[in-house]
């Protein structure tokens, strides 16, 4: 029997989805399972999507994700409402294809322990009153001293997010990398960073020591805040868990970018 779950954005034009989704899946046989579903439907926009990834972090090796955008922009969602029908009859056929998107792990190092995240699109860590200060070090090596508003770590999917507003570069997703872009750094004749983007390797490590000296920053994975202050490290990696999205048709990467910020939208 295969198993399914629905995550809706909630407004009304998605919760009718929802209901037509579940009644032909369940029709046909489909258990819906909030713990270990082979497909999840995410029926809203990108926040629905980044809230049913945050959900099933437990088992990426067994779920899919498929997205139907029911707002103006979906850059994860392939399907709108009325091909819902159509999608439907290509799920119960069972003829999709998986396509993987690498992820951003994040170690967060304090005096109380550590603490694993995997993010989607993200990371951000600002401080929320006066300039951030914080040494980056990559593979073990000190890099530079950042001063500024902050910096965003992405994926390659992510790329296309608020790292793209921060000047941060577009990453093909079947590229095994992360990102690291300046948010309005200090640049003058005393302090001086990169000021640029910086693509990670697969196999390289980023950690970010922070030097604020009340250490008191927001630390952000997607849509989830965290606020600490007794972190002595942030480390980031590629992480070796995937994201697997169903595709039922072609969508190429690039077509994707393009209709998202290039064409025109014809609604």
């Amino acid at each position: 029997m295969k198993r399914f779950f629905i995550i809706s954005r909630g407004d009304q034009a998605s919760h009718e989805v929802v209901i037509h989704i579940r009644q032909e899946l369940q029709k046909n046989g489909w258990q819906e399972d909030n713990q270990h579903p082979e497909l999840v439907f995410s029926v809203g926009g990108d926040g629905t999507l980044l809230e049913a990834f945050h959900h099933f972090t437990h088992c990426l090796d067994q779920t899919v994700f498929l997205g139907v955008h029911t707002g103006k922009l979906g850059f994860y969602t392939d399907w709108r409402p009325h091909e819902v029908d159509f999608l439907l009859e290509r799920v119960l056929k069972d003829s999709y294809e998986v396509v993987t998107y690498p992820l951003l792990e994040l170690n967060i190092m304090g005096n109380k322990g550590n603490e694993r995240y995997l993010a989607l699109n993200e990371c951000t860590i600002k401080s929320p009153v006066k300039t951030f200060v914080v040494g980056i070090e990559i593979n073990g090596e000190e890099f530079e001293q950042f001063r500024g508003d902050g910096l965003c770590l992405s994926t390659p999917s992510g790329s296309t997010a608020y790292n793209k507003s921060v000047g941060g570069a577009i990453i093909h997703p079947s590229l095994e990398s992360f990102q690291l872009a300046e948010i309005a750094s200090i640049n003058n004749r005393v302090f001086r960073t990169i000021g640029s983007p910086i693509i990670f390797p697969h196999h390289h490590v980023c950690d970010l020591i922070p030097r604020t000296d009340s250490h008191d920053f927001f630390i952000t994975i997607d849509h989830l805040t965290v606020h600490s202050n007794e972190v002595n490290k942030l480390r980031f990696r590629v992480a070796p868990e995937k994201v697997r999205f169903a595709r039922y048709r072609k969508f190429p990467f690039w077509t994707r970018v393009k209709e998202s910020f290039i064409q025109e939208s014809v609604d």
